[in-house]
């Protein structure tokens, strides 16, 4: 991976050690207990990072491991770990006398690194962790400096993937807007791509606006029409293996994902509104009900 710019290394640097959230670090401490010694770092994204409150949410976290035959699991849940990352585990702790519940992912810290890195084509994980993270507990420096890196170079990959898209040099609130647009586009997502774009750049424009203005234009990406003609193609081509890739992500979390189709559900009914009623032969078979599931809610209108 190439060495990210240093003022935006810093700028993710100090962002990703700021404020400490107590409740976030039980967690993480509790996932870390599940999942071993293995563990580098714990990361909190997501839409609780986001909107700084946790209180009735469920929190996201990513931890980075040195491999996964060191984990607890299957050998085949290893296997399909390192061939559809990540895997995704549901967790409830306590924490003050109150209840506390995560979903979160694993995948080695060099899957990691790649999956960000300027050659990745599938947004997945840059579009992630372009935006606001926490780095909630690391092993040791070491760790620390190469998670930095990878989240500085998560917003290299996503400015250098959306950047040739514009005509010509735009404003950050658009680039930013429409960068995430095309993040949405490429994933089957129950929210409205546009207004949840727009939510994202407008809870942190400062923040944004910053991390742009510290990528030089010389390291944005070509511009010109036959540039804007390739990136439209990329776009293109992230969507239909995006899609692609979630639908099989859907599928493997049966594995993994405890009570998994109550969570499902749950998510699109608070993003979308469409309400989902899950029978009991849904529940026993996750897997033959996922696939019809996902067709039923396209139709409908509930993910896109």
């Amino acid at each position: 991976m190439a060495a990210p710019e240093q003022a935006m290394l810093d700028l993710i640097a100090r962002e990703s050690t700021a404020d400490p959230w107590p409740a976030v670090e039980a967690l993480a401490e509790a996932a870390r207990e599940q999942q071993g010694p293995g563990v580098l770092a714990v990361l909190f994204y997501g839409s609780v990072r986001r909107d700084q409150d946790e209180e009735g949410g469920i929190v996201d976290l990513f931890l980075l491991v040195e491999s996964y035959a060191a984990l607890p699991g299957s050998r085949l849940r290893h296997v399909l770990n390192a061939l559809l990352p990540p895997n995704v585990f549901y967790l409830e702790t306590a924490f003050e006398g109150r209840p506390l519940r995560a979903k979160y992912a694993v995948i080695t810290l060099s899957q990691f690194e790649r999956a960000v890195g300027a050659g990745a084509l599938l947004p997945y994980f840059w579009a992630r962790f372009a935006q606001p993270t926490s780095l909630i507990w690391s092993r040791d420096e070491a760790s620390r400096a190469r998670v930095h890196a990878a989240l500085a170079q998560a917003v290299e990959t996503l400015i250098r993937s959306a950047w040739p898209l514009f005509e010509a040099p735009p404003e950050s609130a658009d680039f930013w807007a429409r960068a995430f647009t095309e993040t949405y586009r490429s994933e089957l997502r129950a929210e409205r791509k546009g207004r949840r774009a727009q939510q994202i750049y407008d809870a942190h424009p400062v923040r944004y606006d910053r991390l742009l203005g510290a990528l030089p234009q010389g390291r944005r990406g070509a511009t010109g029409p036959a540039a804007r003609r390739r990136a439209k193609l990329a776009w293109w081509l992230r969507r239909v293996l995006g899609k692609t890739s979630s639908v099989l992500r859907l599928l493997k979390a049966a594995f993994t994902f405890q009570n998994g189709a109550d969570y499902l559900a749950w998510k699109i009914t608070r993003h979308s509104g469409v309400e989902i009623e899950l029978t009991p032969w849904q529940r026993r078979h996750p897997i033959l009900a996922a696939s019809m599931l996902v067709w039923r809610l396209y139709l409908r209108g509930a993910i896109r």
